[in-house]
C-alpha cells in the first residue's frame, strides 16, 4: 500500500508533455511543408516528448479551436495553462525553455532570434506569394505576366540570403532556431526549381533535412498522411 501511494505521488509530479495540433489531412500531402513541421522539428531537436491532436478543416473553424488560434489555423501549442499559436512564437518558446536551439552567448542568441524573424517576415512572404500565384491565380488572364515578376522577387531574396550564407554551414556559427525556421521556409521552394539556382542554399537546406531531429519530425508528419514511414 505504501509503495502504491509513493508511486502515485511520483506520477502526479511528472509534467504532461505539450500537445500540438496538426492537419488531419494536410494540403501538402505529408511533404513536411505544413507549419506544424517546424514545431515538431524544434521539439525533436531539444528532445522534448510531445503529443499531437489532429484537426479537420471544419474543426479548425469551430469555437474550441478558435479559442486556441483566433484565425482558425494550425499549429497550436498547449502546455499546462499556456496556449500558443503561430509557429514562430511556438518555436521561440521551445528554444527559450530548452537547451539546443539558442546559443548561450547573449549576442549570438539575439542574432539567432533575428534570423527567425527574417525567415518569417522577409524571406517567406515572396515565397508564399509565388505559391498563391501558381495555385490560386494560375487560371487568371494576367497570370502569365505576373508570375515572372513574382519569381524575380523570390530570386532577389534568395540572392541576398545566398550572399550572406556564403560557404558557411549555418547562418551564424552553429545550428540554431534561426536555421530551423529558415530551412523550414526554403523547403517550400524545392518543387519550384528556384532553390537549385543557388547551390549553397540548396546544400544548406539539405543539411537541415539530414539532421536526425528533422528526419524524426518528417517521419511523424508523413505518417499522418500516409499511415506509413517514409521511404529511404
Amino acid at each position: 500500500m505504501q509503495l502504491s501511494i509513493v508511486t502515485n505521488q511520483v506520477f502526479k509530479k511528472l509534467p504532461m508533455p505539450p500537445t500540438i495540433t496538426a492537419f488531419e489531412s494536410s494540403p501538402d500531402r505529408g511533404r513536411g511543408l505544413a507549419r506544424d513541421m517546424r514545431v515538431r522539428w524544434a521539439l525533436e531537436e531539444v528532445g522534448q516528448p510531445y503529443e499531437v491532436r489532429l484537426v479537420s478543416f471544419s474543426a479548425m473553424k469551430e469555437p474550441a479551436h478558435r479559442a486556441l488560434h483566433p484565425f482558425g489555423q494550425i499549429p497550436t501549442y498547449e502546455e499546462g495553462d499556456l496556449a500558443l499559436f503561430e509557429s514562430g512564437a511556438i518555436v521561440l518558446h521551445i528554444a527559450e525553455r530548452h537547451a539546443g536551439l539558442l546559443p548561450d552567448d547573449a549576442n549570438a542568441r539575439a542574432r539567432a532570434i533575428a534570423w527567425m524573424f527574417a525567415a518569417l517576415n522577409t524571406v517567406e512572404p515572396p515565397i508564399l506569394e509565388l505559391a498563391t500565384a501558381r495555385l490560386l491565380e494560375g487560371d487568371k488572364p494576367w497570370s502569365k505576366e505576373r508570375l515572372p515578376l513574382v519569381k524575380d522577387r523570390v530570386r532577389d531574396r534568395l540572392k541576398q540570403l545566398s550572399a550572406r550564407l556564403g560557404d558557411a554551414d549555418w547562418l551564424d556559427g552553429t545550428f540554431s532556431a534561426g536555421d530551423l525556421m529558415m530551412v523550414g521556409v526554403l523547403l517550400r521552394l524545392k518543387a519550384s526549381g528556384l532553390l537549385d539556382e543557388y547551390p549553397n542554399l540548396a546544400a544548406y537546406v539539405a543539411r537541415g533535412e539530414a539532421r536526425p531531429a528533422f528526419k524524426r519530425a518528417f517521419a511523424a508528419q508523413w505518417a499522418v498522411f500516409t499511415g506509413k514511414p517514409p521511404i529511404g
